[in-house]
């Protein structure tokens, strides 16, 4: 998604005199969306289906949703988290969403279904050969807001050993990057997971998504080559073989809310090949600081 600003707030407007008022939806755990033709907005609005019963969502808050996303005037559907099984984490921030996002969403109450047609000046700002809009399309979403996501991890703090590299946090808080020490043990053989923090929620279970704070850097100290703190948490479905060995196999199994630490050998990480893109050799054995914020 592209640039936004938080601006006008319309969540809970009817839609009357936008088509949103007229829009179909079906019912079932895959929902359906009929717009009819040539809907079209000059300004984001919404329609609420379903008042949630959550805390309101906030600019800058990070949230789970599943969506159908259709265009206005075709009416066809181009995307569709539903039938995926895996919602989409996003934050209601400045510079993270669709800008039609933040003025759809902000205000709604987690556990709502809302209906919000964007215009193109709050969507993409122009045509997307990739979703088949053209410059003037109007796009239609339906959300289920699902769930508000905690910042980090909260629980209680566990003694790590002393031949673990180090986890710097910034501001006290947050994972920024593994530094080696004098005690730090030589490269693992096998995989080695270590809880930092211990949650108190629910056991990660295989087949589940987890939305996660992340850091991920070479071993013992080098290159920090993804996070997700500057952008927001992510979503991934765990142990269905989509991620990294060591993910799946060093992640189900802990509990909501808990910061784990994975030291993975090439052969639970990216193999022999390693990941040029990622500039990860195949014999580089890799570290990961990780936030489970939540399981669904």
């Amino acid at each position: 998604m592209l640039s936004l600003a938080a601006a006008l707030i319309l969540t809970g407007c009817g839609g009357g005199g936008s088509g949103l008022d007229k829009v179909d939806i079906g019912k079932g755990k895959i929902p359906t969306v009929k717009t009819g033709e040539n809907l079209s907005v000059t300004k984001t609005v919404a329609r609420t289906i379903k008042d949630g019963d959550g805390d309101k969502i906030k600019a800058g808050d990070a949230v789970t949703l599943n969506y159908i996303a259709v265009n206005g005037r075709t009416g066809k559907e181009f995307d569709n988290t539903f039938k995926g099984g895996t919602p989409m984490t996003a934050t209601i921030k400045t510079g993270s969403v669709l800008e039609g996002f933040v003025k759809g969403l902000t205000g709604a109450k987690i556990g709502s279904r809302l209906l919000v047609a964007v215009p193109p000046k709050d969507g993409f700002g122009g045509a997307n050969e990739q979703l088949k809009l053209k410059a003037d399309d109007t796009m239609v979403f339906l959300f289920d807001i699902v769930s508000k996501v905690p910042e980090m991890a909260k629980g209680d703090a566990k003694s790590l050993p002393d031949t673990l590299p180090k986890l710097s946090l910034d501001g006290g808080e947050q994972p920024s990057k593994f530094e080696k020490t004098a005690t730090t043990a030589k490269v693992p053989k096998d995989l080695k997971v270590y809880t930092a923090i211990e949650g108190k929620g629910k056991k990660v279970e295989s087949g589940q998504s987890i939305t996660i704070q992340y850091v991920g850097q070479v071993y013992p100290d080098g290159k920090v080559f993804d996070e997700s703190w500057s952008r927001g948490p992510a979503t991934f479905q765990i142990g269905v073989g989509g991620l990294i060995k060591c993910w799946d196999e060093g992640l189900v199994g802990q509990t909501v809310g808990s910061r784990v630490i994975l030291e993975c050998p090439p052969a639970v990480g990216y193999g022999k090949d390693g990941n040029p893109d990622a500039g990860i050799k195949g014999d580089d054995t890799l570290l990961f600081s990780v936030d489970l914020l939540a399981a669904f």
